[in-house]
């Protein structure tokens, strides 16, 4: 009897963990790490660093909130990697509970374990709750629950409802988030160069330097999108770091790099800035279609490119 042939080795894929973590929530979205291994790292220079290294062949990334904005971790490593791409998106409806040990109340509360960005979102019910709470940060949602088994330094956590599913945790209080509409976008990061065929509901990811900090430089770099009808769905400045007044920003355009008129856009830009990195063209989340008038569709690119180059070549009647 023949042997059977070797099963395929699995694919690694690197998330913010512990395991019960939003980014996980956003992982279980992506069909292609169905049966693969998920790996739990502590922050997303460990995922990069996996990605980079070859260990995981991509890594899911918190990179927006609906609330707080733009992940400026994960946009300083995307502007500072080199040879990373994005090719996915995928988005998590934020919930947030507050839990802590078996025994202890909501009066025991003094300090809260919470990360960052959650602790930011639940801000206001802090405040007219637990008026005089300090709090620690964490690493992720999950961990700063799982810290209060560690130590006693903090009386309860910020973390997912669906931690108690995994830990013995008391909720103290559910939905706790000022915004109950609040949503987070994730990417998942690797180091393909292959591009996803357009959909129509596309989107373009780069990062652009200014070249000086003069009066009208950004908007010649935002002329470069506006004159070819392609909106901005997201526009943020981060700190180059080398010296006051030097920015980078982050731009995710509407449409795909082989669309005429933002591949036109991107040609504007590249000339324009002295640094451009191209993160990446990849579906929307939300599957919207991409909206424009019709004097920025393809074929009037073409033609127009068409009509310079009969022009050049001195065909007749051009």
């Amino acid at each position: 009897m023949p042997d059977s042939p070797p099963s395929p080795p699995t694919r690694t894929y690197s998330y913010l963990g512990p395991t019960g973590t939003f980014t996980e929530a956003a992982l279980a979205q992506v069909p292609e790490a169905a049966g693969q291994t998920w790996k739990s790292v502590n922050n997303v220079g460990e995922a990069f660093d996996d990605v980079t290294s070859g260990r995981s062949v991509a890594a899911m990334i918190a990179i927006e909130n609906s609330v707080e904005g733009g992940v400026s971790a994960t946009q300083d490593a995307l502007a500072s990697i080199p040879n990373l791409r994005i090719v996915g998106e995928y988005l998590v409806r934020v919930q947030f509970a507050l839990v802590a040990r078996p025994g202890i109340e909501l009066k025991d509360v003094n300090v809260v374990n919470a990360h960052p960005v959650a602790y930011a979102q639940c801000r206001g019910w802090l405040e007219a709750n637990l008026p005089t709470h300090g709090h620690i940060p964490s690493t992720s949602n999950v961990a700063s629950a799982l810290a209060l088994f560690e130590n006693d330094l903090a009386d309860a956590a910020i973390a997912p409802p669906r931690i108690v599913d995994h830990h013995e945790l008391n909720v103290l209080a559910e939905n706790i988030g000022d915004n109950q509409n609040a949503v987070t976008r994730f990417v998942l990061v690797s180091r393909t160069t292959h591009l996803p065929e357009p959909t129509g509901a596309d989107k373009t990811s780069i990062i652009a330097e200014l070249p000086t900090d003069r009066s009208g430089a950004l908007l010649e770099l935002l002329e470069q999108f506006s004159t070819r009808g392609v909106n901005l769905s997201l526009l943020q400045s981060r700190p180059i770091g080398d010296a006051l007044g030097r920015y980078r920003f982050i731009i995710d355009a509407d449409g795909h790099i082989l669309d005429e008129r933002v591949a036109d856009a991107l040609l504007g830009v590249r000339r324009f800035s002295p640094r451009v990195i191209f993160l990446g063209s990849y579906p929307r989340a939300d599957l919207a279609q991409v909206e424009y008038v019709d004097r920025y569709d393809d074929g009037v690119f073409i033609e127009a490119r068409d009509w310079l180059r009969s022009l050049v070549s001195g065909e007749p009647g051009a």
